[in-house]
């Protein structure tokens, strides 16, 4: 008599790079796995902060609920895009004030009631599977996508070309206009173009990404000179803004004294 067959047994990604890969093999797969995950991540993060601005869906409840739903699986509290929408409408200088918003108490207990959630999904899946694999699979990707998006913000707002102004020479207009593009590269496409069209966004943040090239190309022959793009490699625009962009200070030579501008060490 034959003795039944064994089910298949299921096998993700990660039991396949264990089984196949050798050892030595394995700290290549692992890295580029990471970068990997972790760059279709940001994409994700991308479509949730859009959902912060409404740009996602003519339907709030629809925006809210993809924006809570996303936000919350990458470990990032849903409740700061309130501050996102006041802050792209009310954007201020050095000295002319704070723009201040208080979040519902709503918004802020959903919030966390999504980070709870997320971290109870996180203690199952430890128990199931192992810390480690958690951690590779999950954690370092997610770590990953807050590098880029703090990398992506820092480097859309830091340039020796980008002023800073106060309360004697701000307006709207000209804080909207203090940001720089950037050309990640192939990146471009997987964050679905938010590296490189930011200078549209600060102007009008509605427009859903899928418009936002060409709507960047529309607005570049309005704004002439007042549009920037630098699409100097980012890891050495990284190092160039950390080295040359430490303080601010207005120009001395200039009339208008309320100007300020980077300067290095």
């Amino acid at each position: 008599m034959r003795k039944p067959m064994k089910p298949p047994v299921e096998t993700t990604l990660a039991d396949s790079i264990r089984i196949v890969a050798p050892l030595q093999a394995s700290y290549l797969a692992w890295p580029v796995y990471w970068f990997c995950q972790a760059s279709i991540l940001t994409g994700l993060w991308v479509i949730s902060h859009e959902c912060g601005h409404h740009a996602f869906s003519e339907y709030q409840w629809i925006d809210d609920t993809v924006g809570f739903v996303l936000y919350s699986a990458l470990f990032t509290r849903d409740g700061p895009k309130i501050f996102k929408r006041v802050l792209h409408e009310t954007t201020v200088g050095l000295k002319s004030g704070v723009a201040r918003a208080t979040p519902g108490t709503h918004a802020v207990v959903l919030s966390d009631i999504g980070i709870l959630a997320l971290i109870y999904a996180i203690k199952l899946l430890v128990a199931a599977k192992g810390a480690s694999w958690v951690a590779c699979m999950y954690g370092v990707p997610v770590l990953g996508v807050h590098m880029f998006f703090v990398l992506i913000t820092y480097l859309h707002h830091t340039h020796l070309s980008l002023p800073h102004y106060d309360s004697t020479e701000w307006n709207w207009i000209r804080e909207a206009l203090s940001t720089i593009d950037r050309d990640f590269g192939f990146l471009n496409r997987i964050f679905h173009d938010v590296t490189h069209t930011h200078v549209l966004h600060h102007l009008i943040s509605y427009i859903p990404h899928y418009h936002a090239k060409e709507a960047r190309d529309a607005i570049k022959p309005v704004l002439g000179e007042f549009y920037k793009i630098d699409r100097t490699l980012i890891f050495k625009a990284m190092l160039r803004e950390a080295k040359e962009c430490i303080y601010i200070e207005p120009d001395e030579d200039s009339e208008h004294k309320g100007t300020y501008w980077y300067h290095k060490m």
